[in-house]
């Protein structure tokens, strides 16, 4: 991998947990907009898209760069739209993300060097 799909995987990961964290708000608030008078719904939910369009647009990108499988990218896409997937995605983009870069390192250095 070089560093331009590393740096896609880890726009993929900056934007995981918080997509996931803006969809578990936005469940609380759809509760509490029936059980209370407060509805903070409209409000999350336009950030909750907002988040929920750049993982798919950055997922979308990454999955091109990185050349994943059929499997792989599919699993990334049920992730983001699973409560607490974004922070199981976002653990695994971590590794990899880092893997790439140890990787990506390893060539220059080898180009250089040769």
């Amino acid at each position: 991998m070089d560093i331009k799909t590393a740096s896609a995987l880890h726009r993929l990961r900056l934007v995981s947990a918080p997509e996931a964290v803006s969809f578990l708000l936005l469940l609380v608030c759809s509760v509490l907009k029936r059980t209370t008078d407060f509805n903070a719904v409209p409000a999350m939910g336009m950030i909750h898209g907002v988040l929920f369009v750049l993982y798919v647009l950055f997922w979308a990108d990454s999955w091109r760069r990185a050349k994943w499988g059929i499997g792989t990218a599919a699993l990334y896409l049920l992730l983001s739209v699973l409560p607490t997937g974004g922070f199981f995605a976002e653990r695994k983009l971590k590794r990899a993300s880092a893997d790439a870069v140890i990787a990506a390192r390893a060539r220059r250095e080898g180009t250089v060097n040769a």
